[in-house]
Order: structure tokens, then C-alpha cells, then sequence
């Protein structure tokens, strides 16, 4: 038993490596010991019996007649590799499913139906939305994280408790009614793994969902939580320093005009940075304002 194993020390130490790689959950029930599986198959290559070259266990090819041509020879080909979806036939798929749905009821079928996102594979959950489909906000975040893979619902772990208590303090909650009610979602509906942030093409796979959600929704007003989200809705390079503390249009050739959208510090990088949270307070202030001013409208 080596010291690691029983040193609590050390056994801290490799924990924390794990969660700074990314490692925070389990996806088998048991361990596999990668190393001892490669130890075992060098072993069993290593005693195999070499095969000789030219003999077999059946008879001795006849030796081919002097002059004669040689043996024709099939062509060499390599084992097909499985058939998987390009990005641009998933991103056509995806906006053929996401049409067909009339209701979020029926966009949540398409979406456990559609097999274009790889992420799906990897994930324990769908996370489609939470709060009340008739708010009139609509936040749209980056990507479920470990918490909600494990519930199925988006911003329910330590990020998702930081995001509640930032809408209660301008009258919001996702449990509300009426004008304090808001809906929540993400521009990925799957934990990419290792809670990365989602790649360009995962975000454009997604994307005709997410643009159904809207359509479906009607909000009045859309609020980006974080850059990756930002640039995916708002289709913007810049930075989220640069997006945050304006406002901006979104519209989909579906929806009867645009509504204005913002963009918000995503809540796990607010827990990473305290003293941004004097510039988020200050972008929900104008969201509050933005939501009295409509309603005054």
C-alpha cells in the first residue's frame, strides 16, 4: 500500500488535483484501473506463440505453376468506422425538430429524441428549463454543471444559489408569479465533461432549441448569464466585460419583433471574483428598471 493511500494529507492533496482537472464525479458504479488493463493485455501479447511466416494449422498452399500469374488479391480495406452525424447535418436536424414543437412539453420530446449533440452521451440528464413558462424574463445560461447533470435542472448548485439570491434582491424568483416570475435555461441543455465550457459547435447544435424556447416563451426580456451565452444569442465576439451594462435586440424570424436583452457575470465566475459584484449589482438595477419600464409600457 503505498503512503498516498493512507496518508489523509496526501489523499486531500490528490482530491483537490482531481477537482482542479475537472474529475468531480464518478460515471461508472465501480473504478477500472486503466493501467492494470494495459499491464495485463502487454502480458497476454508477450506469452502469445509467435505466428511463423508462410505456416498455418491447415494444409500448405499449392505452390503456383511456373508462368502462371499470381493469385489474385482482394483490395485492402480498413474496418468502417461508425456512421456519426456531421455538425451541419445535426444543426439541420436540430432545426427541423425544434419547428415541429408547439409547446415546451413537446420541444422537451424533441429534445430527448435528438441523438446530434454528443454531449448527451456523456450526461446523466437532460436540463431543459426551470421556473414558470409564463415569466416575462428569461435567463439563458452557458452549460449544467455536476449539481444539475445529477437533477436535471439548470443553476441549482452553488452558482444557482448565488443566481436566486441575485434575482430575489430586485423582487425576481424562479418559484414567482405574475411580474416576480422568471424562467431559466441554457444555450447547452447537457454537462459538457469536466464542466468545460461548451465548444462552437455544441452551442450551434443546441442553438435552434434554444431559439424554439424564446419563440415558445414570448418573454419580454432576455438575460444572458455569461460570456459563452452572451455570444451565442447575442452573436457578439466581444468579451463579457464589454457586453455587460448594455442593452441589446434579439430576435428570431419567428418572433413578432425583438426584445431587449442584456448580459450578466455568470454567478460561478462572481464567486471566483467578489469584486465584480459591484458591476452585477449595478446590471440588475438596470434590469429592474428595464422590467418597471415595460410594464409601465
Amino acid at each position: 500500500m503505498t503512503q498516498t493511500a493512507t496518508d489523509p494529507v496526501a489523499l486531500k492533496a490528490l482530491l483537490q488535483w482531481y477537482l482542479e482537472a475537472g474529475v468531480d464525479e464518478a460515471i461508472a458504479d465501480q473504478p477500472q484501473d486503466r493501467f492494470a488493463e494495459q499491464v495485463q493485455a502487454l502480458a497476454a501479447k508477450a506469452s502469445a506463440p509467435a505466428a511463423r511466416p508462410g505456416l498455418s494449422d491447415g494444409p500448405l498452399p499449392a505452390s503456383p505453376v511456373r508462368g502462371s500469374a499470381p493469385p489474385a488479391r482482394g483490395p485492402l480495406t480498413k474496418p468502417a468506422a461508425p456512421a456519426q452525424l456531421s455538425d451541419q447535418a445535426a444543426v439541420k436536424d436540430a432545426v427541423a425538430q425544434a419547428a415541429k414543437a408547439q409547446t415546451l412539453d413537446e420541444l422537451r420530446a424533441a429534445l430527448e429524441g435528438f441523438d446530434g449533440c454528443a454531449l448527451k452521451t456523456t450526461a446523466s440528464n437532460l436540463c431543459f428549463f426551470d421556473g414558470n413558462p409564463k415569466a416575462r424574463v428569461l435567463l439563458v445560461g452557458e452549460a449544467p454543471g455536476a449539481e444539475e447533470d445529477r437533477q436535471g435542472l439548470p443553476f441549482v448548485g452553488p452558482s444557482g444559489k448565488l443566481l436566486d439570491a441575485m434575482l430575489a434582491s430586485i423582487g425576481l424568483d424562479r418559484n414567482g408569479e405574475g411580474d416576480s416570475a422568471v424562467l431559466i435555461s441554457n444555450t447547452v441543455f447537457w454537462r459538457p465533461p469536466g464542466n468545460r465550457t461548451p465548444t462552437p459547435s455544441e452551442a450551434a447544435i443546441c442553438l435552434p432549441f434554444v431559439e424554439r424556447l424564446i419563440e415558445i416563451v414570448g418573454p419580454r426580456v432576455v438575460v444572458c448569464v455569461g460570456g459563452p451565452s452572451a455570444k451565442t444569442l447575442l452573436a457578439q465576439t466581444q468579451g463579457i466585460t464589454r457586453l455587460r451594462g448594455k442593452w441589446f435586440d434579439y430576435a428570431t424570424p419567428k418572433m413578432a419583433g425583438p426584445v431587449p436583452a442584456m448580459a450578466l457575470y455568470h454567478p460561478a465566475y462572481l464567486l471566483r471574483s467578489p469584486a465584480m459584484k459591484r458591476d452585477a449589482w449595478r446590471d440588475l438595477l438596470m434590469l429592474k428598471q428595464k422590467i418597471a419600464d415595460l410594464g409601465a409600457g
